[in-house]
């Protein structure tokens, strides 16, 4: 095929949607970069096998769910919904398909545990799913500490006890030890998955936070 023949080659809209979230993020925290997206695309994606849903919902929430977080933007919650409605009618994407996306984005995060979701659809708990996944395991230890090293918070300090039932503000301003985390967030996740793949995988990763949590603690104490 010559230079012709490729010029006519059309990147499809998730082709799209990569190349515009990994320009977006280039700068991003270590946490919340283009690894990150692309670590719950993949979830997502394993998710979605096992469930009935609309996979370019689910693909296109997936990559553009943490477009513009919140926590990096002066808790601004609505800037990320209109950096992706925007790309998204500049690609002439349907209404429909829009506002479910951007609703996804709306309704995805944690914010303490004690968020009322305004919305709910399969395609939003499967992209839920697939970005708690990412906040469990190995890769959620080490996002957490990277985290908690951006904001230069401590590792832990035994002084200062986790905050549970935090309000969404209340958690949005939390500066606790990184360690703190865990208990306020981590550790609570296993529980609220919503498809049967999510609660699989995330039993696994729940298991190894606690081995990690236990070492830790034994290291701190001088017992290990």
């Amino acid at each position: 095929m010559g230079a012709t023949g490729l010029g006519k080659i059309k990147m499809t809209l998730i082709d799209k949607t990569i190349l515009f979230v990994k320009q977006q993020l280039q700068h991003a925290e270590g946490g919340h970069d283009w690894f990150h997206i692309e670590r719950v695309y993949k979830n997502a994606i394993l998710i979605s096998q096992e469930e009935v849903c609309d996979v370019t919902v689910v693909k296109l929430g997936s990559l553009l769910h943490d477009i513009a977080d919140s926590k990096f933007h002066d808790g601004d919650e609505e800037i990320g919904p209109k950096i992706a409605r925007t790309f998204l009618e500049s690609e002439n994407v349907s209404e429909e398909i829009i506002d479910h996306v951007v609703q996804i984005i709306k309704n995805i995060s944690f914010k303490g545990g004690n968020f009322e979701k305004t919305f709910s659809s399969k395609e939003l708990e499967i992209v839920q799913d697939a970005d708690r996944l990412d906040a469990l395991g190995a890769i959620g230890i080490a996002r957490a500490f990277n985290y908690g090293g951006y904001r230069n918070q401590q590792l832990y300090n035994p002084l200062i006890a986790p905050k549970l039932d935090m309000t969404k503000e209340e958690y949005k301003k939390n500066l606790s030890p990184t360690l703190n985390h865990f208990y306020e967030k981590l550790l609570l996740l296993k529980n609220k998955m919503n498809t049967k793949t999510g609660k699989k995988l995330a039993q696994e990763r729940h298991r190894f936070m606690e081995t990690f949590l236990s070492q830790f603690y034994a290291e701190w104490e001088g017992e290990k």
